[in-house]
């Protein structure tokens, strides 16, 4: 249960956290003056990132140090794994919380949307139910949930000692997740007054 809860943790504060973020500036009216730069659209969608994706990672390090410390978990394989993983995982949802925020006109929209997705995510990411008892329908939508996909690969790394090879087709995955949601992202984001 802990690497799972560990997978929720970033999760949540991956999509939530920029599911709001652009919402902000528009809401207090700085996105305007934004607007008006030559910023280029990555180069603005990468700064809203960025922040956000180290964030994560100190969330995931205090969260392997607590189920170090509290529980004694100690991880058969390499923590270089996970962080690896973890850093295309948090693109990959951080891009989806950006998507939601360049969609959304109000931050409860945004936070609404958000907690939406992230039901279904946590519901059907194979944390408190085995995915192979779910119904046929239900394992379909698992195979587009980037959740499912994580708690997965810290299951194998956590107890089996999977290694970055053993991963390869998670990661690719887990890439595409995260190329298809920063490019929808920064397609989407229209710089207008």
């Amino acid at each position: 249960m802990v690497p799972g809860i560990l997978v929720i943790l970033l999760t949540m504060v991956g999509v939530n956290l920029t599911a709001i973020n652009i919402i902000r500036e528009k809401e207090i009216g700085t996105i305007e003056q934004i607007n008006v730069t030559p910023v280029k659209k990555y180069h603005f969608i990468l700064g809203k990132l960025l922040p956000f994706w180290l964030l994560g990672i100190f969330v995931l390090s205090i969260g392997l140090l607590i189920a170090r410390l509290a529980y004694g978990i100690i991880p058969a394989g390499t923590f270089l794994t996970i962080y690896v993983f973890a850093a295309l995982y948090l693109l990959a949802v951080l891009g989806l919380g950006l998507l939601v925020s360049t969609y959304a006109q109000t931050q409860q929209q945004a936070m609404l949307v958000s907690f939406f997705l992230m039901m279904i995510f946590i519901l059907l990411g194979g944390l408190y139910t085995s995915i192979d008892s779910m119904p046929e329908w239900a394992k379909w939508i698992t195979r587009f949930n980037p959740v499912s996909y994580f708690i997965e690969v810290m299951r194998m790394v956590i107890l089996k000692g999977s290694t970055l090879g053993d991963i390869s087709r998670h990661l690719l995955i887990m890439g595409g997740f995260a190329l298809l949601f920063n490019s929808w992202a920064i397609i989407s984001y229209r710089k207008r007054s």
